[in-house]
């Protein structure tokens, strides 16, 4: 089974940055897409950003020019580097993965979240 582990969440000041890291365990088959939703407080689950296997990032309008996605394939890494915080941005931050095998077909690989918040 693989697993999904994002770290690098916290508290930090409005103005602030952190850089979120998902790193996957090895597996069988290939990593395609990887993504960061976010969960705030009062809200459901949305999709912030992807990253595709060769590099094609999109991130969503309301974060755009503050968030960026990348990732470190030989590390099976992603990355989210979120700069300007604001204290709407306080959520509960996952990774997944999309994972190809040749055995099981795709399928979504989910981390267990990372909380940031953001105080004023």
């Amino acid at each position: 089974q693989v697993q999904l582990v994002e770290s690098g969440g916290g508290v930090v000041r409005a103005g602030g940055s952190l850089r979120l890291s998902c790193a996957a365990s090895r597996t069988d088959g290939d990593i395609s897409a990887m993504n960061w939703y976010r969960q705030p407080p009062t809200r459901v689950r949305e999709l912030v950003a992807t990253i595709a296997a060769d590099g094609t990032t999109n991130i969503v309008r309301s974060v755009e020019g503050r968030f960026a996605i990348s990732r470190d394939d030989a590390k099976r890494t992603a990355y989210l580097q979120m700069d300007s915080l604001k204290p709407d941005d306080t959520a509960i931050y996952t990774c997944s993965a999309f994972i190809v095998s040749p055995f099981r077909g795709a399928r979504e690989y989910w981390g267990r979240g990372a909380q940031v918040t953001v105080s004023s």
